[in-house]
């Protein structure tokens, strides 16, 4: 219980960590970004002063190499200067761009709702005005919080799939060492019947008694070896599905309640496929046995089986209560149950056995409140 609760609160102080580290991050960027916009601004407002300057320059005035300067070295900064005659000349744009009035315009308007624009006046009157706009790396420095946010965002689903997967590795090994366990469980008693059962046949016991003892062993070790494979991987052998899946209806059928209708629907040719007849017959007969739980005793089973040139699907239906939509995916997670007795382990099992070890998929092909559920099977047909 400590583990579990220090392993807690280890957890939450790292994400507080990885948050404050995410926001310092974020606001050194907004800083940098504001004082890199303030010295453009800077740079823009000597700009003007040297245009001014050398505009308004009297010729008697000894020339300087300052306001020059200052203009031939302003070369990050895309602007768009307009003279009195309405005449455009850019610079630090695209060649592209430079040669194109209709941008031209765009950009100035563009400008124009970025900054105020600079007006140099001669002798008092309009002579030319200066619209600007961002450098290139004012404008990649807007989009980096987003691009930073992105990747967090990225790296945190990341360490939450493998979270995620984790969690889920690790309860697929406890229900199966549970399911190793119990198979160890039941051999030991079931040995003992074995031989009591032996030794009942020596005596004046009706054989008939026997051999419905056997019957109901030779179950158990059936079920024994289910249980054993679980966690393991299981052999594989071509078999008839059709013959597999009319053995498997048979037996949970002719044990069921004469209030539960069976509607059987199977090829009259076989269809070979690579399957392990134990654990392929758990899961048939599982799929039934929720039907009839969800009927509570009283309704119709309807198992139907198609095939196309690739592959088999199997449909198991029942008449019960349904399943809600938002839970159909649910259903296979270990654990999950409607029912106030169930482990939540059938149909987990039932998803591992089908989409693990025979690749095929399972899945809640429909449900309808009060109307019924019908799961499907898919599986591939042998090569």
């Amino acid at each position: 219980m400590n583990f579990t609760a220090n392993r807690n609160v280890l957890r939450w102080v790292i994400i507080a960590f990885a948050m404050i580290i995410t926001a310092l991050i974020l606001w050194n960027t907004y800083e940098f970004f504001q004082q890199l916009k303030e010295s453009e601004q800077k740079n823009m407002k000597e700009y003007e002063i040297a245009i001014d300057d050398l505009v308004n320059q009297s010729l008697e005035a000894e020339m300087g190499n300052l306001g020059s300067t200052v203009t031939e070295n302003t070369t990050t900064i895309p602007m768009i200067e307009v003279n009195y005659k309405g005449d455009m000349k850019a610079r630090n744009l695209p060649e592209s761009v430079m040669n194109d009035t209709i941008k031209l315009r765009k950009l100035i308007e563009e400008y124009a709702s970025e900054n105020e624009p600079i007006r140099i006046k001669y002798d008092g009157e309009p002579f030319q005005t200066i619209y600007y706009g961002e450098s290139p790396i004012i404008t990649k420095m807007k989009y980096f919080p987003m691009a930073l946010l992105l990747i967090l965002v990225l790296f945190g689903a990341v360490i939450w799939f493998f979270y995620r997967s984790t969690k889920a590795s690790e309860q697929n090994k406890l229900w199966a060492g549970m399911a190793k366990e119990s198979a160890h469980q039941i051999g030991t008693p079931l040995s003992s019947l074995v031989g009591w059962t032996t030794l009942l046949k020596d005596t004046d016991v009706d054989p008939s008694y026997v051999a419905e003892m056997e019957k109901d062993i030779f179950r158990l070790q059936t079920i024994t070896e289910r249980f054993s494979k679980i966690g393991s991987i299981p052999t594989l052998s071509e078999m008839d599905i059709v013959d597999q899946t009319g053995k498997a209806v048979h037996y949970i059928s002719s044990r069921s309640s004469k209030l539960v209708d069976f509607e059987v629907d199977l090829p009259s040719q076989p269809i070979i496929v690579r399957l392990n007849e134990q654990l392929f017959a758990w899961v048939i007969e599982n799929l039934i046995k929720n039907g009839i739980d969800a009927m509570k005793g009283k309704g119709s089973i309807k198992v139907y089986l198609r095939a196309d040139a690739h592959k088999v699907f199997i449909t198991v239906s029942d008449t019960g209560k349904g399943i809600p939509k938002k839970q159909w995916n649910q259903v296979f997670t270990p654990g999950f149950t409607t029912k106030k007795r169930g482990w939540g382990l059938g149909l987990s099992l039932a998803h591992r056995i089908i989409k693990d070890y025979h690749k095929g998929i399972i899945r809640v092909a429909d449900s309808k409140k009060d109307k019924g559920t019908t799961f499907e099977i898919m599986i591939n047909r042998a090569t």
